[in-house]
C-alpha cells in the first residue's frame, strides 16, 4: 500500500465519520461545524484524483460562504432550543425508509458495474504543465455555453423571486427612504428632550 492510498482512507474514514455525526447530532450548530470537516475531506479526495479547482470551490463557495450563513441563521434563529426538545425518535421509521432507498439508489447507481475498475481504469498522470482550471473553462464557455449560461439565468430568477416573495405582503415592517422628507426636516424634528425626572420626585 502506498504513501496516496493511506492518504486516501484516512481522508474517506474522516469523510464517512463526519457524515455520520452531522447525520445524528441533535445540535443543530454541531451538525454544521461537522459537516464543515466533511466538506474539507472531500475536497482533499478531490486534490488528490487531480481536481483542485473543484476542492478550491467546495472549500471557498460552501464552507466560506455557505456554511457560514448557515451558521448565522442557526444562531439568529436559535435552533438549538428547538432541536433539543424534537422527539428523535418520532420520525425514525420514516428516516430508516428514506435512508435505505436512498442507499439503494446509489448502490444501483455508483455500483461496480457502472464505476468499477474494469469499467474506467486509474486516472493516469498528467503533465507537469496541465491544468484542469483551462479544461473545465474550454468546456463550460465552448461546449456547455448555453446549458452555462442558463444555468446562471434560472439562479437569478430564482433570487428575484424569493426577495418578490418576501416582500410580497410584508408592507408593516418595510423600511422605505423618503427623499423629500429628508430634505424638508427642520430643526425641531431632529432633538427631543425628555425630561429624566421622576414625578414623584418632581412634586416633592
Amino acid at each position: 500500500m502506498g504513501f496516496e492510498q493511506i492518504i486516501f482512507y484516512i481522508f474517506s474514514f474522516w469523510f464517512v465519520v463526519s457524515s455520520l455525526a452531522m447525520i445524528f447530532s441533535r445540535n443543530a450548530a454541531k451538525a454544521v461545524l461537522f459537516l464543515v470537516l466533511a466538506f474539507f475531506s472531500a475536497a482533499s479526495i478531490w486534490i488528490l484524483l487531480e481536481a483542485e479547482f473543484l476542492a478550491i470551490i467546495l472549500i471557498l463557495v460552501y464552507v466560506g460562504a455557505v456554511m457560514v450563513l448557515f451558521l448565522f441563521v442557526i444562531k439568529m434563529l436559535n435552533i438549538d432550543k428547538s432541536t433539543i426538545k424534537a422527539r428523535f425518535t418520532g420520525y425514525l421509521p420514516l428516516r430508516l425508509i428514506v435512508a435505505i432507498i436512498i442507499i439503494a439508489e446509489m448502490s444501483l447507481v455508483l455500483g461496480s458495474n457502472q464505476f468499477g475498475l474494469d469499467v474506467f481504469s486509474v486516472p493516469a498522470r498528467h503533465s507537469e504543465g496541465y491544468s484542469n482550471i483551462t479544461v473545465l473553462a474550454m468546456q463550460f464557455y465552448t461546449i456547455y455555453v448555453y446549458p452555462f449560461e442558463l444555468a446562471a439565468v434560472l439562479l437569478l430568477i430564482a433570487i428575484i423571486a424569493a426577495i418578490t416573495l418576501v416582500h410580497r405582503n410584508d408592507n408593516t415592517s418595510r423600511k422605505k427612504q423618503s427623499i423629500s422628507e429628508q430634505v424638508n426636516v427642520q430643526a425641531k424634528d431632529r432633538v427631543r428632550l425628555v425630561s429624566i425626572i421622576l414625578p414623584d420626585k418632581k412634586e416633592k
